[in-house]
């Protein structure tokens, strides 16, 4: 299992417009093959940033599987223009699990 992880920092009057889009991309996102679940938590000492963690089988379903898919187009469509700056995605590997 590799887990993503992105903070998404949004616009503070856009948050609701934000919440809204991504509850449409999340049908994009769980739909791509490799996909195992995903959690979306807003900030409390900073409520316009969003910590984005996403568990995928392997590193490639998300790089290559989904990234590079026409589905991928409908993501960004949605989501991206809330982004400022827009976020660094990186990708972790279990060590320990308690």
């Amino acid at each position: 299992m590799i887990l993503e992880h992105a903070l998404l920092s949004v616009a503070p009057e856009r948050v609701e417009e934000f919440e809204s889009a991504f509850a449409q991309a999340e049908s994009i996102i769980s739909s791509m093959p490799g996909f195992l679940r995903l959690r979306l938590s807003r900030g409390l000492e900073r409520p316009n940033v969003y910590l984005l963690l996403v568990e995928w089988e392997e590193l490639e379903d998300h790089t290559e599987g989904f990234r590079q898919s026409s589905r991928y187009q409908q993501w960004k469509d949605l989501l991206h223009h809330f982004y400022d700056p827009f976020p660094l995605v990186e990708h972790y590997a279990p060590v320990r699990e308690v």
